[in-house]
């Protein structure tokens, strides 16, 4: 695994790889170990995809489109479906024709799906609590702004069309 054994940022890279390819590699190894915690303690029949949506929507505060969903997660529109066929089933979410294009669904998150939300943050939370020892609550909060920042900058460059050379 990428992160095994890593215990200082001295091994987020080589020290002549530039310092943004040092930091999002940091992040990208931090979300694959994460990913494996939230995993191992999901509560019930919640997956870490189905989580994730919970939370967009929970953090967004309105329905979506599963299409606009598929794009902010960078997923196939068919891999969509299946998740919020999955979260419907579930009674987390409700999928209702769109008023505005009857081809379309609009997609809301219910007070089941929040509770389940609310019960993945629950079970999670001892696990963080170790994850945090040693950072300070003003050091997560200070990070905050940056790594906002830095998933906005991603945001605008995944949407920004480029040149094949």
């Amino acid at each position: 695994m990428e992160g095994e054994g890593s215990g200082s940022a001295a091994h987020a890279g080589a020290t002549g790889d530039p310092l943004v390819f040092r930091l999002i590699n940091e992040i990208a190894i931090i979300d694959q170990l994460a990913s494996r915690l939230f995993e191992r303690v999901m509560p019930g029949d919640l997956t870490l995809p189905q989580f994730v949506v919970l939370n967009h929507f929970v953090r967004l505060g309105r329905p979506s489109s599963p299409l606009r969903l598929a794009r902010a997660f960078q997923v196939t529109k068919s891999t969509m479906t299946n998740t919020l066929q999955h979260l419907d089933r579930a009674g987390w979410v409700t999928i209702t024709p769109d008023p505005a294009d009857a081809r379309a669904k609009v997609v809301f998150i219910t007070e089941a799906g929040r509770a389940a939300r609310e019960a993945a943050i629950a079970a999670l939370a001892p696990r963080l609590a170790g994850v945090a020892r040693g950072i300070s609550p003003a050091e997560v909060e200070a990070a905050l702004p940056l790594l906002a920042r830095l998933r906005a900058n991603l945001d605008a460059e995944r949407d920004t069309p480029h040149a094949v050379d």
